[in-house]
């Protein structure tokens, strides 16, 4: 007879430097943003130590006295006098399979360090040595749970990309302590004469990397053959939401179109691209799509890797910013999506500033306070709720607004052997007059200039 055995979460330490440039503020911020980055991989938060310092430790990120006493606290050792949080996150979190150390896993009380900056393979190695646990740092903790989320051919292969050259100097410094490599003689599927295994793995790298980049080319000619058919598709707006991971984007995303996109309290829940209707339906149609969340310190590697994701966004007539009312860092947030939006070209798309979470703010009297000084700070901006009704129909009046300001009325004449013409007619106008004359049908209608210059085009074509 079998007997489940139970999973543990598994245990993390937060260890991070305070800089002399980064205010108490700021780091609580990103503290607190790495606490959700271990939520979302299922961690849970056991402790966090923190040290000021000049600089980072160049051997080993932190001090050689802070390093003693995190060894201490994960091997439950008595140690010199210090502070430390042991404030859990939620410990509700997908459990997880408990990671091989050195520190002995019976009596140990954290499995895993998680760093808050990005450190060398070195530093990495040092730390892991000196405390006696496996170490990652904030850019292996994002690129993680983006191997996780990444659901799509394209998302899959760019997230493969940015680990496979993340790990290859890593390799290098496991071959610096695994020591001097035997060399063998060249052979068939083997290595090269003189190779060793540590050039035989980057090569392989190499290799990997140059096969995933053949199939993002093919995957994003499919995806400029999908664009150019949506651009065919006259009238059609197109709006894409941006901002913070963890904003609420997913669950506009799904009141504003009726999907049932994926929607979770997790950093980076969307990786890839979904597309769908406004609903309900409006004339000119509209096309949503969700795009992968921004954060603070994102590896340039997933920028550029993820930037045909965020394409969604250069192909858009219009943005919503959307960012989080009831988060103290919303200020920062904005800020780092507007960087990121600059960076990819995306500056002179039209956007909407819209305030999510307004329901979370406080009691009624609490979010009052909270939009005022809001549109005070951004005049122009939009507050709502994802999850009240009446929220979503005043943005989806705006938004159908705004693609209405750029519509003209106009007269056609359908004649009576072209009136297959008329279901194209409803589809992309709206219908202002209608009525029947001797020559055919008359239509008095309003529309986009493009899509009345197509429809025009189509009635000569159908009447030579």
């Amino acid at each position: 007879m079998s007997q489940e055995l139970k999973q543990v979460p598994t245990r993390a330490v937060i260890a991070a430097v305070q800089l002399p440039s980064v205010s108490d503020a700021e780091l609580q911020a990103s503290l607190t943003e790495l606490r959700q980055l271990a939520k979302t991989l299922g961690f849970v938060v056991v402790a966090t130590f923190t040290q000021a310092r000049p600089k980072f430790d160049s051997a080993a990120y932190l001090g050689v006295g802070k390093r003693h006493e995190l060894r201490c606290f994960v091997r439950n050792e008595p140690a010199p006098a210090f502070t430390y949080d042991t404030s859990p996150v939620d410990d509700g979190a997908e459990a997880k399979e408990g990671r091989e150390a050195r520190a002995d896993p019976d009596t140990r009380r954290a499995d895993i360090i998680l760093v808050d900056h990005e450190i060398s393979p070195m530093q990495s190695r040092n730390l892991e040595k000196a405390v006696g646990i496996e170490v990652m740092d904030r850019t292996m903790v994002i690129l993680e749970i983006f191997h996780r989320h990444a659901r799509s051919r394209a998302a899959r292969a760019q997230v493969e990309i940015v680990r496979l050259r993340y790990m290859a100097p890593r390799l290098r410094e496991a071959a610096k302590l695994a020591g001097p490599q035997g060399r063998q003689r060249s052979g068939v599927g083997g290595r090269g004469a003189g190779e060793s295994r540590g050039e035989l793995d980057r090569r392989k790298i190499r290799e990997r990397i140059a096969e995933l980049q053949e199939e993002l080319v093919a995957i994003d000619s499919e995806r400029t053959t999908q664009r150019e058919r949506r651009k065919e598709r006259e009238g059609l707006g197109r709006v894409a939401l941006v901002g913070y991971t963890n904003a609420g984007k997913s669950t506009l995303m799904r009141a504003l179109t009726g999907s049932e996109v994926l929607v979770a309290d997790k950093l980076f829940a969307t990786l890839d691209t979904t597309v769908r209707a406004l609903h309900p339906e409006s004339v000119p149609r509209v096309l949503v799509s969700d795009t992968v969340g921004f954060i603070e310190n994102l590896p340039h590697g997933l920028v550029a890797s993820f930037k045909s994701t965020l394409d969604e966004a250069l192909e858009a007539s219009l943005l919503l910013h959307v960012i989080d009312a009831a988060d103290p860092g919303c200020d920062r947030q904005r800020a780092v999506t507007e960087e990121v939006l600059d960076e990819i070209g995306a500056q002179s798309v039209p956007r909407f500033v819209v305030f999510n979470k307004i329901d979370r703010v406080g009691d009624e009297a609490a979010q009052r306070d909270r939009e005022a000084a809001l549109r005070a700070q951004h005049p122009d901006c939009i507050v709502v709720s994802a999850r009240r009704v009446e929220d979503i129909a005043k943005l989806h009046a705006t938004i159908v607004a705004f693609f209405r300001r750029r519509r003209a009325e106009a007269e056609l004449l359908v004649p009576w052997s072209a009136q297959q013409l008329r279901g194209e007619i409803f589809k992309h106008c709206e219908v202002l007059e209608e009525r029947a004359e001797n020559e055919g049908a008359f239509f008095r209608v309003r529309a986009d200039p493009d899509a009345l210059a197509r429809l025009r085009e189509q009635l000569r074509a159908r009447t030579r």
